[in-house]
């Protein structure tokens, strides 16, 4: 018993906050909010997700309705659905999935670099222009 899963049944309606700190697969219904950070969530072929989702992993086979945010990896696999915005440093979409929203695949840490590395290369080559360009005939030509 070193992993548990929890399942809840295609019968089951939760309507609220779901919170969590193992392993879940929804198979039944879900309104408001699920917050599983450090595990998996698992939305089934017939889990019917309206809720804000915040997950390390999450892999929908069934429909979800709301942001996903997840930590590791959103996996949108074939017949899933996912209508609302995703943000994960993964994102893999199935050929027969269906996807209608924005994707924000930012990293740790991935901010600054791409901010710090853009900027700088840019000025150089703006300086670099600018100072070889004393002859407008010439940068024209």
């Amino acid at each position: 018993m070193e992993k548990d899963i929890v399942n809840i049944g295609k019968s089951v309606v939760i309507k609220g906050e779901l919170n969590g700190s193992e392993d879940l697969t929804i198979e039944g219904h879900v309104e408001g909010t699920i917050q599983l950070r450090d595990h998996v969530l698992t939305i089934g072929p017939n889990g019917r997700i309206k809720a804000q989702v915040f997950a390390k992993s999450v892999i929908v086979l069934g429909e979800v309705t709301g942001n996903v945010t997840a930590s590791d990896k959103v996996d949108i696999r074939d017949n899933g659905s996912v209508d609302g915005d995703i943000i994960s440093p993964r994102v893999a979409i199935a050929e027969g999935a269906h996807f209608r929203g924005s994707v924000d695949m930012q990293r740790k840490g991935g901010q600054p670099a791409q901010g710090a590395k853009g900027p700088q290369s840019q000025q150089p080559a703006e300086k670099v222009q600018q100072q070889s360009a004393p002859t407008p005939q010439r940068v024209g030509a």
